[in-house]
């Protein structure tokens, strides 16, 4: 499958996350637009990146991109979707939101009443085509300007097939990353919360810890 010349917008894209996958994608040639509630804050991050990155409201980016990466923090994630429900529809939104909360013992996932984000975000907008990727990335590595290739496998869920085809070559224009189609979108909430996991090993190992999904 060829993504081409596909648009994409980052709602949350100042954050470490959303900035570090708009680089990366805008390195590879995709039009970005960054999404902010500050058009301001939005242009800035889009100025930091280059590679012709945009800023925008988060309303302009969801109208005008032709696909869209959510990469907000989780206790903005439901308000956020439900104010752009409209200009989401009839689009592929990719939720890379990870609810997880922080104490003295580290990272923890958080229950969600729907069973995890990208369920959450498939209730929120019903005519839209919700994935679930990029949950694993390391902002750092993604950001880091000496590493050309990033060793990583994007796990995709979804319930549209063509949806998750797409994402998955997403993915896959970033050197070094594979998109791997990992179930449905119910099976979301594990992958979400694997990321506690990632943060502990991170922090044992002092690393930028991803996953590789072998003999596929």
């Amino acid at each position: 499958m060829t993504v081409n010349g596909i648009s994409i917008g980052i709602l949350g894209g100042t954050g470490d996350q959303g900035k570090g996958l708009a680089r990366r994608f805008a390195l590879a040639g995709h039009p970005v637009l960054i999404g902010s509630r500050s058009e301001a804050r939005a242009q800035e991050a889009a100025d930091s990146i280059g590679s012709g990155a945009r800023g925008a409201e988060n309303a302009v980016v969801a109208t005008e991109a032709d696909l869209v990466i959510v990469a907000v923090p989780y206790d903005g994630h439901k308000a956020l979707l439900e104010s752009l429900r409209t200009e989401l529809a009839g689009k592929i939104v990719v939720d890379c939101v990870n609810p997880l909360g922080f104490d003295k013992q580290g990272a923890y996932a958080l229950p969600v009443e729907e069973g995890s984000a990208a369920q959450q975000a498939a209730a929120v907008l019903p005519d839209s085509r919700v994935v679930a990727a990029f949950h694993h990335v390391s902002a750092v590595v993604l950001m880091d300007p000496a590493v050309d290739k990033v060793d990583l496998d994007v796990l995709v869920l979804g319930d549209d097939r063509e949806a998750t085809d797409t994402v998955q070559a997403l993915a896959s224009v970033i050197p070094g990353v594979r998109g791997v189609y990992g179930g449905r979108l119910r099976n979301a909430f594990q992958v979400e919360a694997l990321t506690a996991n990632l943060i502990s090993i991170n922090r044992r190992y002092k690393a930028h810890a991803g996953v590789r999904v072998t003999d596929v």
